[in-house]
């Protein structure tokens, strides 16, 4: 019997999972990207012998990647390797205050009890709820289709919906937080985790606390080589397992007639397939691949996530007092958030990421410096004026490091490059620029967010951080995951009925 044609629109880590995973089942798949390289949001550029991971740069759960090299049957170690870190990031605070969290929790506990005189009981306790929320209930509704009926019926259902408790739907992540931390400094530290999709932590559920779980239980790892080899290790894994890829061939057009799917148009040609997958922004493939309005004007009622200001500075010093992860917060949160979610403007006192590879490995910048990333939460584009905004927080954020480390930041730059939501929108086609997708500004947020598939065309499906389970790597490698198996389950269904 011939392979079935798969068409994959757009090599990010979800496409290229997915990809991965339906060769291994034994479709014929291509992949189509409107760039000229492999991986979405995780790329990587060189300025001025300064190297610099332009998109995600904290790497968690690496069992995802793993898996998907077991499961294609190839020894990882040839393409892959990373390493586990001691400290998941460095705080500063306005007050002068430091928090160095470690990825172990009793060392994380004593650190807050020393640094700011948070109970360490209070800490552990956390951790524990947050891991115990995880493994409850996070791991059953992130990894299958929360749309499937099939999933009501799982054994572990039960188990998942008796350990939702009241606080973790109807309290906000920053009132839960509150409930549980006596200092601002923990809470805030805590609060920070729903940025992690895009969401304002005054806001979003409880339910997000989990997150903690992720990376100061599981820890954080960082890849060899930056996060641009997760894309680069998942797209020779994709041509080992006979995947073909069609860059600088962006999709102008879904095909499908009478409720199927029947392939793509690129360049004004079409290209046949048995079923296509996108890997694009929801919204975009329904608006622009699809021509369907009205569904994309409905999932426009969900808030759309946080975008980013991104500064890659090459800097001419070394900052013994930074590490890889960094976080200089502002002194108020809760207008921070106002700011990027209700005025949708950049708070004059902006909460500053500053990411810096070549702590990890000396080559990513000339000796005696640093590359530095240089994040700032920012709105969803609506049209404001961006290079004010740009300018404006440029001197905001040079003036608060430069306030904070003791060094005058500005005269430290040798070469930049600068990003902004419409820069991120034209080069992702995430709409409006949302790093995210949607936010999780709801208590429900998870089960509007768009399946993994439609009822309305068969052999249609979509993954990626825009659809279900959410977005960043790890949440996009299990939408592969879950978008592999309902193809499977879908396409078994169909021969079993062909046979009868």
């Amino acid at each position: 019997m011939q392979s079935k044609k798969v068409i994959v629109i757009g090599s990010g880590v979800a496409g290229l999972a997915t990809a991965i995973r339906l060769a291994v089942q034994g479709f014929s798949v291509s992949v189509y990207e409107k760039n000229n390289c492999a991986g979405g949001k995780v790329a990587a550029f060189k300025k001025d012998n300064y190297s610099f991971d332009s998109g995600p740069s904290l790497f968690t759960q690496p069992e995802n990647i793993e898996e998907l090299f077991t499961l294609a049957g190839v020894s990882i170690e040839k393409y892959f390797a990373y390493q586990s870190l001691t400290t998941t990031c460095n705080y500063f605070y306005e007050n002068g205050k430091k928090i160095t969290a470690c990825t172990d929790p009793v060392r994380f506990a004593a650190e807050l009890q020393e640094k700011v005189n948070e109970p360490e009981a209070n800490t552990l306790n956390y951790l524990k709820d947050a891991e115990r929320l995880y493994n409850d209930i996070g791991t059953i509704f992130l990894d299958h289709s929360l749309h499937k009926i099939k999933t009501w019926w799982h054994k572990r259902i039960i188990k998942a919906i008796s350990a939702i408790k009241y606080p973790y739907l109807f309290q906000s992540l920053h009132s839960y937080n509150n409930s549980k931390f006596l200092s601002p400094e923990a809470i805030q530290l805590f609060d920070r985790f729903a940025t992690y999709n895009g969401s304002n932590p005054y806001q979003a559920p409880a339910m997000l606390s989990l997150i903690a779980h992720v990376e100061q239980n599981q820890g954080i790892f960082y890849p060899q080589g930056g996060m641009i080899n997760i894309a680069n290790a998942l797209y020779e894994l994709a041509k080992l397992k006979g995947v073909h890829f069609y860059f600088n061939s962006p999709v102008q057009e879904i095909l499908h007639d009478e409720g199927n799917v029947t392939g793509i148009m690129v360049d004004g040609k079409i290209i046949d397939a048995d079923i296509v997958v996108s890997n694009a922004d929801i919204y975009f493939t329904y608006k622009n691949l699809l021509s369907d309005s009205l569904t994309a004007k409905k999932i426009l009622r969900q808030e759309r996530s946080s975008s980013a200001v991104i500064f890659y500075w090459g800097i001419k010093k070394e900052f013994a007092q930074l590490q890889l992860h960094n976080i200089f917060f502002s002194s108020d949160y809760k207008k921070e958030f106002e700011n990027i979610f209700y005025t949708k403007q950049i708070s004059n006192d902006p909460t500053i990421y500053v990411n810096i590879t070549s702590k990890m490995e000396s080559d990513h910048a000339p000796k005696g410096k640093e590359n530095w990333f240089v994040m700032v939460n920012a709105p969803a584009n609506i049209g404001q004026d961006w290079r004010q905004l740009k300018n404006e927080l440029r001197k905001n954020v040079i003036s608060k490091l430069s306030r904070l480390l003791g060094e005058d930041i500005e005269s430290l730059i040798e070469t930049e490059h600068i990003v902004d939501p419409v820069i991120i929108e034209d080069q992702t086609t995430s709409y409006m620029g949302s790093l995210y997708g949607t936010s999780s500004n709801s208590k429900l947020a998870a089960f509007f967010r768009k399946p993994n598939f439609t009822n309305t065309i068969r052999g249609l499906y979509f993954c990626g951080g825009s659809v279900h389970p959410g977005g960043g790597i790890p949440l996009c490698l299990k939408s592969a995951k879950i978008v592999s198996a309902l193809i499977e389950h879908d396409h078994s269904k169909k021969i079993n009925s062909c046979q009868i």
